[in-house]
């Protein structure tokens, strides 16, 4: 049989394909990037094979697992499997702890006449790998983060340093209170393993210095691993610049254009008013904060500019609320945020500067 593999970093260095046996309420608290989840039981299975193992032991459990996963059931299950293991030759099988349910896994495709190989330790161990591996970076490398005014477009200079880490493209959210995009957030635990693959990858290309853009502890329902959020309090930073003209047709861009987009392509028809509720609702989230008569002044704004949009396509209304939000919300509390890091900022520019900047500052000793 098989060896059990434990070599970890070829496993995510290499994107090694994975099914996860464990059941489904176990893979959607968090997994892999690209792993397939074909449990050996459903959660429902499980449930009464965990009762039973409090009240009668394990042998009982372990008989009760049997009966309920025989006949047709188990035929589909392997079937399922031995599909996964001919698509992927070089792929790899797991349970939690590298325990009973993969070795069952294992047997029974054994018994199909396929030999595969299991993860040893399971994703325990390859969560505490990917965990292990957040904290070293952080021990090892220099980090310096880039700040700047809402829609100065610090995620498009992200994207074009090949040392930069996206937090909020791994969070799939924009980081403000206007962030959450039509598709879903990953789980918390998925977008610490997401990071933790990425900084991975790139240390093996020899990068030892990263650009992260200045976040809060959450980005949206996502928390940065506490150690990173804390070293963020200290990194040196970098601060972009553009004039408002240019901020605000990027939101209108981000905001606006893209987004209704992303929501029409997801729900259809139904699309552009859940994208226009999305974006009330996003409003009223900082209503306490807005004050009530300029939440009032914005909303209403912001609705003459939807219902224009929804009627014509026209999007130029839009600008309204963006201007009124930055100048009165926004920037204000952004200008307060750079006046108390000022000490940290190393260097001032709009793109093109702080892109040749970034691209050319060498590593800080640590």
């Amino acid at each position: 049989m098989s060896q059990d593999h434990t070599d970890y970093r070829d496993i995510f260095l290499n994107d090694r394909p994975m099914m996860d046996t464990r059941a489904p309420i176990e893979f959607a608290k968090g997994a892999f990037p690209g792993v397939l989840n074909l449990p050996l039981m459903t959660d429902q299975e499980r449930q009464r094979v965990g009762t039973c193992y409090k009240q009668q032991g394990q042998q009982a459990a372990i008989v009760l697992g049997h009966q309920l996963v025989s006949g047709e059931v188990k035929a589909q299950r392997v079937q399922a499997w031995a599909d996964f293991a001919k698509a992927h030759p070089d792929g790899l099988l797991y349970c939690f702890r590298g325990g009973m349910r993969s070795q069952i896994a294992q047997q029974w495709l054994k018994d199909a006449g396929i030999d595969y190989p299991r993860v040893g330790g399971g994703y325990k161990a390859m969560r505490t790998f990917l965990l292990e591996t957040i904290e070293q970076a952080l021990q090892q490398c220099d980090f310096v983060l880039l700040g700047g005014m809402t829609g100065t477009g610090k995620t498009e200079v992200l994207g074009q340093l090949e040392h930069a880490v996206d937090l909020e493209g791994h969070a799939n959210h924009r980081g403000s209170s206007f962030g959450r995009r039509a598709t879903g957030q990953p789980s918390n635990i998925d977008f610490e393993n997401r990071l933790a693959v990425d900084l991975l990858k790139k240390r093996d290309r020899g990068l030892q210095s990263f650009v992260l853009e200045d976040e809060n502890r959450m980005i949206g329902s996502c928390a940065l691993p506490l150690s990173l959020h804390q070293g963020m309090q200290g990194f040196p930073m970098v601060w972009l610049e553009d004039s408002l003209e240019s901020r605000v047709q990027r939101i209108l861009g981000d905001y606006v254009v893209n987004l209704s987009a992303e929501f029409v392509e997801l729900h259809g028809e139904q699309g552009f008013a859940q994208f226009a509720e999305r974006l009330l609702e996003s409003l009223n989230r900082i209503h306490k904060r807005l004050g009530g008569e300029r939440h009032q002044r914005l909303f209403l704004l912001m609705e003459a500019a939807l219902a224009e949009q929804a009627r014509s396509g026209d999007v130029e209304l839009h600008r309204a609320w963006i201007e009124g939000l930055l100048g009165e919300y926004y920037d204000p509390m952004y200008a307060f945020q750079r006046e108390s890091k000022g000490a940290r900022i190393e260097f001032i520019g709009d793109h093109a500067a702080v892109l040749d900047y970034l691209r050319n500052r060498p590593p800080q000793s640590r």
